[in-house]
């Protein structure tokens, strides 16, 4: 197995990748409570696909993440935000990314999220590449009012640092 870290990026073979949705996640920190109190939580990747290619720029990723499956440690916090206050999952199921870019260091693409999209780019922090998987790490930080939500200002913390562990597994 190749193991990389930030100073350099293993590149996995060409080819259709899948993402292995049971061993992948979307981990994310925030604050609340006037952000006096850290709150961690995740949330599932419903679908996934990567295309490497080369030159690497002409690669592709999309990932389907599941807004309903977030979960926090608190029942009533989880519920509150797949609200319509918050993240409406009811009627806005999923949030999409779609890569416009793709380098050894960073994967800038559209997310979409609450029905409003926006620039975002993933750090990629570490990659394990063996002969038919790759595992990545990437970073990223939003602003939730960027998409439209906007209740419990006080409450909630504007600002999502996310943490996205994938496994893509060559078809």
């Amino acid at each position: 197995m190749n193991t990389t870290g930030s100073n350099a990026t293993a590149i996995p073979r060409l080819g259709h990748y899948t993402i292995d949705t049971s061993r992948s996640s979307i981990a994310f920190t925030s604050r609340h409570f006037f952000n006096l109190l850290p709150v961690h939580g995740t949330f599932g990747i419903r679908a996934g696909t990567v295309e490497v290619a080369e030159p690497l720029s002409e690669s592709s990723v999309r990932v389907e993440v599941d807004a309903g499956s977030i979960s926090s440690g608190n029942e009533q916090r989880d519920a509150a935000v797949r609200s319509a206050k918050f993240l409406d999952t009811d009627r806005r199921p999923l949030f999409t990314f779609v890569s416009e870019r793709v380098d050894t260091t960073t994967v800038s693409g559209t997310l979409t999220a609450c029905g409003v999209e926006r620039p975002v780019s993933l750090s990629i922090v570490r990659s394990e590449v063996a002969e038919e998987t790759f595992t990545v790490r990437a970073t990223a930080r939003i602003d939730r009012t960027d998409f439209g939500i906007t209740a419990a200002r006080a409450m909630a913390g504007r600002v999502l640092d996310l943490t996205l562990e994938a496994t893509c597994v060559r078809r």
